[in-house]
């Protein structure tokens, strides 16, 4: 729904065009629309949009320990710009038409091996506004050792080669600071973690 302007009541956007440019593991489509800015002025302005659909990603963390469940894997985009495309991230993927906590359950399973119990929901949010879509549901679970059931590793046939990765959550941090963790999500939860005590106890 497009936000009106409260004083004239008009549509700040109006879709004028769309037109599919692709529509392979995602939809690529272009909108011409017309934007109202503030000042009442309209104006004719061009975007592409790519819709994946939205995703799930979950943060393992264990108290005692005081230790957490990373992965590695290759990124394609990452290696295009020329940088180190084995990522280091927490666990997650697409909902694939499930609820959010179930898919991130079958997610942190198929990746990390562990078949959590209890998760926490924190926050749906925005990746990347300016052009894609996805919304992404954010959770973190205590995870420990009798949960695990596999050696994880993604599913082979969908072309994923997962590291699971277990380390403290200050060995984490550090890996942040020192760029070696560069993943957005991933750092938003880790500092979570830090900032809301999780792992105080």
């Amino acid at each position: 729904m497009s936000p009106s302007d409260p004083k004239t009541n008009v549509p700040r956007v109006t879709i004028r065009d769309e037109t599919l440019l692709s529509d392979n593991w995602g939809r690529l489509t272009r909108y011409d629309f017309d934007f109202r800015r503030h000042d009442g002025r309209t104006e004719r302005q061009s975007r592409e949009v790519y819709d994946r659909g939205d995703g799930a990603v979950i943060l393992l963390y264990n108290v005692a320990q005081k230790t957490v469940v990373l992965t590695r894997q290759f990124r394609l985009p990452v290696h295009v710009v020329g940088e180190n495309p084995e990522l280091i991230e927490a666990c997650a993927g697409l909902l694939d038409r499930q609820a959010p906590e179930a898919a991130i359950r079958r997610e942190a399973e198929e990746e990390t091996g562990y078949r959590v119990g209890m998760v926490e929901k924190l926050w749906t949010v925005f990746m990347t506004p300016g052009s894609v879509t996805e919304q992404l549901h954010f959770f973190i679970a205590p995870y420990e050792a009798a949960m695990k059931v596999s050696d994880g590793g993604g599913e082979e046939e969908e072309g994923e080669e997962i590291e699971v990765m277990e380390m403290t959550l200050g060995k984490a941090l550090e890996m942040v600071r020192s760029g070696e963790i560069r993943d957005a999500k991933t750092i938003m939860l880790l500092q979570h973690l830090a900032l809301d005590h999780v792992m105080a106890g």
